[in-house]
């Protein structure tokens, strides 16, 4: 009967984690913007920065959809 009743309790919807993500999204904007800008281009840590940006920005609006219900 307990995991009933604790299936049955409605689960929040914002995590603890959830500002991290966000946070680590807005440092990782700054650095792909820094690796663009610099004189010496690494090609490498562009492609590597952008693609883990990419991931975070996907992961940031599964989020704010999951926030507003609509996940």
């Amino acid at each position: 009967m307990y995991l009933a009743e604790a299936a049955a309790q409605p689960t929040t919807i914002f995590s603890g984690f959830d500002p991290f993500i966000i946070l680590f999204t807005i440092i990782i904007a700054i650095g792909v913007v820094r690796l663009a800008k610099a004189p010496n281009k690494n090609l490498f840590a562009i492609g590597f920065s952008a693609v883990s940006l990419i991931v975070f920005l996907v992961m940031d609006v599964v989020m704010v959809l999951g926030w507003m219900g609509k996940l």
